[in-house]
């Protein structure tokens, strides 16, 4: 066979024992997902910005990044819902390059992922406990997620993924918001698909079960651009875009209709500073209709210690990305003061 077996990987539950919540954080959680829950339904009109590395690739860093995050959150809690991206899975394009902390908890050693969800889980609980803020990461693998369900409030189903099967039907068991982003290719109606797919129930197997869902009310959009047959970027951020994403949300009769807008990938042309500039024009957007204020209830932007990114070598930058370039941490703090006040 092509195929060797490295590690007999722990189950979930057994994984949960060995690095447990502590009940003051099941009750913040508990908290968090419910205001979260409360913008995605319009009982509250908070402004969600999904913020942080484009890959989670260390821990003290990351952990010093939320903290930073955290005294910000706290001066613009009546405005805003700060949700950190903690990303511990990375896709790649051609299967080459850092494929995240799960596979590569030291960006210099070889895979073992075993050390990778071990070290997942302990960064996720590390952030909340220091910082009480709750965080996002992206569903790469349906399977994994099993090791962090109880540790995160926010997920998203990557570019991808969107069209796969597996995917889409863990989505509709999870209870907390799930975004679809439009496939690479920026195909609206395949994003929907997804929407519609996980907002309603199903049977499958999972994890050696036979498993029945009731469906996601909070599964919603993620806009990120898309690319042509020539490789050209296309954004889908602009005016309207939204307002015929807006349109074809009310033909389908989906439930709490939502959209997170991604200013970073093929939206900015993976020019990191764009990301600033973006977001203004979708302020602007949300200020000027207010059927757009109800339907955008967020943006997603990559954001790091230090600005740009770095090639994983001898001396690694600390707290610079290693995939995607990222805002750095003085142009994110401004940025999130400015948001606030359009909102």
């Amino acid at each position: 066979m092509s195929m060797k077996k490295n590690h007999e990987l722990p189950l979930p539950e057994v994984l949960k024992e060995q690095y447990p919540l502590s009940d003051a954080v099941k009750t913040l959680k508990q908290k968090r997902d419910q205001e979260i829950r409360d913008i995605f339904t319009g009982v509250s009109d908070k402004f969600i910005v999904l913020v942080g590395p484009c890959s989670a690739d260390n821990e003290d860093s990351v952990c010093e990044y939320v903290n930073r995050l955290k005294k910000v959150a706290d001066q613009v809690a009546d405005k805003l819902m700060i949700i950190p991206r903690v990303y511990t899975n990375k896709p790649r394009t051609t299967g080459d390059g850092y494929k995240g902390m799960l596979h590569q908890p030291d960006p210099d050693k070889a895979p073992d992922l075993l050390a990778g969800i071990i070290a997942i889980r302990k960064m996720h609980i590390r952030v909340i406990e220091e910082t009480g803020l709750t965080s996002a990461d992206e569903m790469l693998y349906p399977e994994n997620r099993s090791y962090l369900d109880d540790v995160l409030s926010y997920e998203a189903v990557g570019a991808r993924s969107v069209e796969n099967q597996q995917h889409r039907l863990t989505a509709s068991g999870m209870d907390i918001p799930v975004g679809m982003k439009n496939p690479t290719s920026g195909d609206l109606s395949v994003m929907l698909n997804s929407v519609t797919a996980a907002q309603h129930p199903h049977n499958f197997i999972y994890r050696g079960w036979d498993v029945k869902t009731d469906g996601n009310d909070l599964a919603h959009a993620i806009l990120r651009g898309g690319v042509d047959q020539y490789g050209k970027n296309i954004p889908n951020y602009h005016y309207e875009d939204l307002s015929r994403l807006a349109q074809m949300y009310k033909k389908r009769g989906l439930k709490n209709p939502a959209v997170i807008v991604d200013v970073n990938h093929s939206n900015s042309s993976k020019k990191h500073r764009e990301q600033i500039r973006i977001v203004s024009e979708i302020m602007h957007s949300r200020n000027y209709n207010p059927d757009l204020k109800e339907l955008v209830k967020g943006v997603m932007i990559e954001s790091y210690l230090i600005e740009g990114r770095q090639d994983i070598g001898e001396h690694l930058v600390y707290g610079q990305s290693i995939t995607d370039p990222c805002l750095g941490w003085e142009d994110t703090e401004r940025l999130l003061f400015d948001i606030a006040e359009k909102c």
